[in-house]
């Protein structure tokens, strides 16, 4: 894959998942490289095989890096052309890629016009088609001019707010998909989408969390109107690439159409002997390929609802379980929030020693304050720096506040939140709700190989790291006994970016998606050993308990690791 330039100092921007065909000039070289069997599987997906007249179709890769897709496919080209009778100068118009950078145009025409020359190709003719095919320009504001039977490559994982305010704005206009805080790869699968010729494929590896994220929904929703999502491998504990890289990947094979039947795929290893029994359980699904896992889903899901991908009976179930029962926060007033933010913990968040207006100490607790199930310590605060009508403070009025702060001033300026207010550049990024303290709450930490899930009584302010959930409508006990369960656990396993290790991510966008009954619907004598065993850490009862409150016998397989304590 291919990084844009920031316009501004010409250079590439800062990296916060670089992963693919190359990176970041601060990782070094740069270069992340798909395995070649992967490549293959990625070729085969988007139907270009040499078996095919290749010389009458066009092939696209829009951000070709260092030339590891194009490279495969030259070499499947040229086999073509054999085939049919053709001459390397008829070649020209077969390939279009693109390189942002010179640097990577040239290696990728490197690459190219080494496997031309081994084909029999003349150098001459090699150097021409090479700079025919391969473009230096950024793909997303580029005319392509035409349409592509073939799409495949690595687009850039790069979140959009790190480009320049002035790049953003401009791929914000032309690009629906650029939602949120979305990823810049959704854009290239958005224009390389608008590029398919009515039977063209796009074939892409890519990280996955636009299939459940909020900044996917646009994404989503235009696929479910004008495109037919054809085949789905899962690559979460896999190694795709040469070199060892924290990303989520996945590879989908995307065609314009009508939904169909969609080929579900999951691989461990990535090696060439999965890869290749992958190939041939996608060529013929009705029949076992040994080292292959592949489901057949016969429905897809519509508009921008997230893609759950456990198995079609996974699927049955959690689709059951959604049309009885109400999203968490349609029971009564139910609510899910995050912890403050401050912008700099080091300064904000302090000791019960600090020497600082009393009433500027609000009682927080830290996600490491959550230890075997109970909340220990809660001796530490959080600064507030606004006023209950939600304005922040006169640091003049707090001279303590005010000496204690003044030796950070420096390093608190620098921040975001004020630079944007200078004239209160002492305040947190986020409000402190002082009257939050005493509201009872359930405490989530965000990331977790398992709900961990602590009752706080009322008595400490949620930090950043933490999700809270509070209701006027529960018994917050019985609340937290259901949501430890294995039941709550299914809704967010099922929506939630997987993780390496069997953790998940506790965001509130998945815990959203968790289903409850009404609390009147449970039994009181079932409520109270709900309470009880959730008192206990009993998370096998509660597992039991669970089910009964839900009408459940039991529920479909599902892999994470149980660390509940």
């Amino acid at each position: 894959m291919d990084l844009s330039l920031n316009p501004t100092t010409g250079k590439p921007p800062k990296i916060h998942h670089g992963y693919g065909e190359q990176a970041s000039e601060e990782a070094g070289s740069g270069v992340v490289v798909t395995k070649s069997q992967v490549v293959s599987l990625i070729l085969d997906l988007a139907g270009y095989t040499p078996d095919r007249d290749l010389t009458s179709l066009r092939l696209l890769d829009p951000s070709c890096g260092h030339g590891t897709f194009l490279a495969a496919a030259v070499e499947r080209l040229i086999k073509s052309a054999h085939s049919q009778g053709k001459k390397a100068q008829q070649l020209e118009g077969a390939i279009t890629a693109y390189a942002m950078e010179a640097a990577h145009a040239q290696k990728a025409r490197r690459a190219v016009v080494k496997v031309l020359k081994t084909k029999g190709v003349a150098a001459k003719q090699a150097d021409k088609l090479a700079d025919a095919w391969i473009k230096q320009e950024d793909f997303l504001r580029a005319d392509a001019g035409a349409t592509f039977d073939a799409i495949i490559g690595n687009p850039p994982y790069l979140r959009i707010e790190q480009l320049s305010q002035a790049l953003q704005d401009e791929y914000r206009k032309l690009f629906t998909s650029l939602y949120d805080r979305a990823d810049l790869y959704v854009a290239f699968i958005e224009k390389s989408l608008g590029l398919l010729s009515p039977e063209g494929v796009l074939s892409f590896i890519c990280a996955d969390r636009w299939i459940l994220n909020k900044y996917g929904a646009p994404l989503r929703r235009a696929l479910a109107e004008k495109f037919r999502i054809r085949s789905y491998i899962d690559l979460h504990n896999a190694a795709p690439f040469e070199s060892e890289v924290i990303v989520y990947p996945s590879i989908f094979a995307i065609s314009p159409g009508k939904q169909d039947q969609v080929l579900v795929g999951r691989m461990d290893s990535a090696s060439a002997e999965e890869c290749e029994a992958m190939q041939k359980a996608i060529k013929e699904p009705e029949k076992e390929h040994p080292g292959a896992t592949l489901a057949v889903f016969s429905s897809w899901f519509e508009g921008d609802a997230p893609w759950v991908l456990g198995s079609p009976a996974h699927l049955d179930v959690l689709r059951a379980l959604e049309a009885k029962f109400q999203p968490i926060e349609e029971v009564g007033s139910t609510k899910i929030g995050i912890g403050v933010a401050t912008g700099n913990d080091k300064v904000y968040i302090v000791g019960e020693d600090v020497d600082i207006e009393r009433d500027r100490l609000v009682p927080v607790v830290m996600r490491e304050d959550i230890v075997d199930g109970e909340i220990r310590g809660g001796k530490r605060f959080v600064i507030n720096t606004f006023k209950d009508d939600g304005g922040v403070v006169d640091i003049n009025h707090f001279p303590k506040l005010a000496k204690y702060l003044e030796p950070h001033a420096e390093d608190l300026k620098k921040r975001h939140v004020a630079q944007k207010n200078p004239g209160t550049w002492w305040r947190t990024i986020d409000r402190v709700y002082p009257q939050h303290v005493a509201v009872p709450k359930l405490l989530i930490p965000d990331i977790a190989s398992s709900n961990m899930i602590v009752f706080d009584e009322g008595r400490f302010h949620p930090h950043h790291n933490l999700y809270y959930v509070t209701s006027d409508v529960w018994d917050m006990e019985v609340l937290g006994g259901l949501l430890s369960s294995k039941v709550a656990l299914f809704f967010v396993w099922s929506y939630a970016v997987k993780m390496r290790g069997g953790y998940l991510r506790f965001q509130a966008q998945y815990l959203r998606r968790i289903r409850l009954p009404a609390p009147k619907e449970i039994p009181s004598k079932l409520a109270t050993s709900i309470r009880t065993a959730f008192r206990k850490r009993d998370f096998a009862k509660l597992d039991e308990l669970a089910l009964k409150a839900y009408g459940l016998t039991e529920l479909p397989a599902f892999e994470f690791v149980d660390t509940r304590i």
